[in-house]
């Protein structure tokens, strides 16, 4: 691993789940958790804002399908309300309790059923989380961008924000050429990294001098 890599990893290099409080491991609440993350990311708006907001949700209950979809409209506003995800509380307090009805009718209520519906296919996942209420091809991104941690047929994931921070860096923008900087079990923070550097000009800047 060359040095800029080992920085990176060291100031940025953590999922946006890991910042949600998100141990993710192949089990049906740590895989709705990251939907539900996911969800709010998908949005214009800050990323810390949206974990904050995942954060509520799941103290008020809404950490499983069936706990989502019994928190009442007004409850999950309430949620989001708390953590100022404000602009767009009510159509994301609609859509979090569709996309609840949607896993239990679709999935029985576990994620776990998704790789096998896709065949495994990272193409047909991303345009199969598509079809939750919510997410469009940025929110498929960022989900197997993050899944990749733990389902490994998504590897490697990095999406077009990813592959700007690569660019700022100076390191690869091929995808494969970009995971051989690191170990498997490090993509997924390898990409949330980027992204920060996609983001953060300084972040970025402070990198490339370190």
């Amino acid at each position: 691993m060359d040095r800029t890599t080992k920085t990176l990893l060291s100031e940025a290099g953590h999922t946006f789940a890991e910042d949600a409080g998100i141990t993710l491991k192949d089990q049906p609440a740590a895989l709705f958790k990251l939907l539900v993350l996911t969800n709010l990311l998908s949005t214009r708006i800050n990323a810390d804002i949206a974990v904050a907001a995942a954060h509520e949700l799941f103290e008020a209950g809404g950490g499983t399908p069936r706990g989502m979809a019994k928190l009442t409209w007004q409850e999950r506003v309430d949620a989001l309300g708390r953590a100022h995800y404000v602009r767009y509380d009510e159509s994301t307090s609609t859509r979090l309790g569709d996309m609840a009805e949607k896993v239990m009718e679709d999935y029985d209520g576990d994620l776990r059923r998704f790789p096998a519906r896709v065949g495994r296919d990272a193409d047909a996942a991303r345009e199969t989380l598509q079809e939750f209420p919510g997410i469009g091809p940025v929110g498929a991104e960022i989900f197997c961008r993050e899944a990749q941690a733990v389902w490994h047929w998504l590897r490697p994931t990095f999406d077009s924000l990813a592959l700007k921070g690569a660019d700022r860096l100076g390191l690869p923008t091929d995808p494969k050429r970009l995971a051989e900087l690191v170990g498997e079990r490090e993509l997924a923070r390898l990409a949330s990294a980027l992204v920060r550097v996609a983001k953060d000009k300084k972040l970025a800047a402070r990198l490339v001098g370190a």
